[in-house]
């Protein structure tokens, strides 16, 4: 859809300069601004964090994690204060 905003001078020229900086028209420049800013506005619970949508499937490790931490966790525990000198 084709719409007319209006911008101060300066704004729209950062924002040219952005895309252009980033090898993209100012179409998709302003469409991913627009984009980011709704999904920022959205309730929590319907959205994901960043980082899932590249590493989401890393998210099943979280048990494991927990494991090793309480391993490293009791390993820690058992050092001695005289080790630690």
């Amino acid at each position: 859809m084709k719409t007319t905003v209006e911008l101060p001078d300066t704004l729209f020229r950062k924002a040219k300069a952005a895309a252009a900086e980033q090898g993209k028209s100012l179409k998709d420049f302003f469409a991913e601004a627009v984009n980011d800013r709704l999904r920022r506005l959205a309730p929590e619970q319907n959205r994901s964090k960043p980082w899932e949508a590249a590493f989401g499937g890393l998210r099943t490790l979280h048990r494991e994690n927990l494991r090793i931490d309480r391993i490293i966790a009791a390993e820690f525990e058992s050092i001695g204060e005289e080790e630690w000198r």
